[in-house]
């Protein structure tokens, strides 16, 4: 299987300070400029390809970000393959139960659709053509299948959701109720943001990310000078 993947810094050292984390971007396979599998993944799926990407580039553990189905494969992840993750973050975390059919996930992404950025309509449709109607729809078949609040109470590392206040598709009760599935959750709600909010929010998105991530670096109070 083919994969891309892009090393980045993030955030940018700003006047030549040191820069606070490697950042791996990968494209899942059928997404963006991976090779397309002869049948679309499911979640599970998704996860061992990850697992096994994340051991060819020599990435044994790691902090994890993802947004909506994202959130659904690093829990996946997480779970079966509990030592690749030392942190996770889901922003905008899908499957709510209760919004768990195709009718219910389609009326709240056209409410979200204006409440986003117009530059992410067409950075969307791209990657919707890039992947195919076949593929798209499976996977979205796939998500709705995926039961992420039976995954979440058996992520044993620290978590951060992150939810858009104006997010239609995932609401305050749902991120609520998966913040304390978790046995090591946190939730921050980021004003004003809908779904993607790594992307048209992104300074303060990273901004609460780099914030949890920071707390993973901390020794413990016993050790601290």
């Amino acid at each position: 299987m083919g994969w891309l993947s892009r090393a980045v810094i993030w955030p940018r050292s700003p006047n030549g300070w040191p820069p606070y984390s490697r950042v791996f971007a990968p494209d899942l396979p059928g997404f963006g400029r991976s090779e397309r599998p002869l049948q679309a993944l499911d979640v599970a799926g998704l996860s061992d390809a990850l697992s096994n990407w994340m051991g060819e580039v020599g990435l044994e553990r790691a902090a994890l970000v993802g947004n909506s189905m994202g959130c659904q494969v690093i829990a996946d992840l997480a779970v079966r393959y509990p030592a690749r993750v030392a942190r996770a973050v889901l922003q905008g975390p899908t499957m709510d139960p209760k919004g768990r059919s195709v009718s219910r996930q389609v009326g709240r992404f056209l409410l979200d659709v204006p409440r986003e950025p117009l530059s992410l309509i067409p950075i969307e449709l791209l990657d919707y053509l890039s992947a195919g109607t076949r593929q798209a729809w499976h996977t979205f078949r796939y998500a709705l299948e995926d039961r992420i609040e039976e995954k979440l109470p058996y992520m044993r590392v620290p978590t951060l959701v992150v939810r858009g206040s104006r997010d239609p598709i995932v609401p305050q009760r749902w991120a609520k109720e998966a913040t304390r599935l978790l046995p090591m959750g946190q939730l921050s709600v980021i004003s004003g943001a809908a779904h993607t909010a790594n992307y048209g929010w992104a300074a303060e998105f990273a901004r609460v990310t780099q914030k949890f991530l920071d707390e993973g670096n901390r020794p413990p109070l016993g050790e601290r000078p």
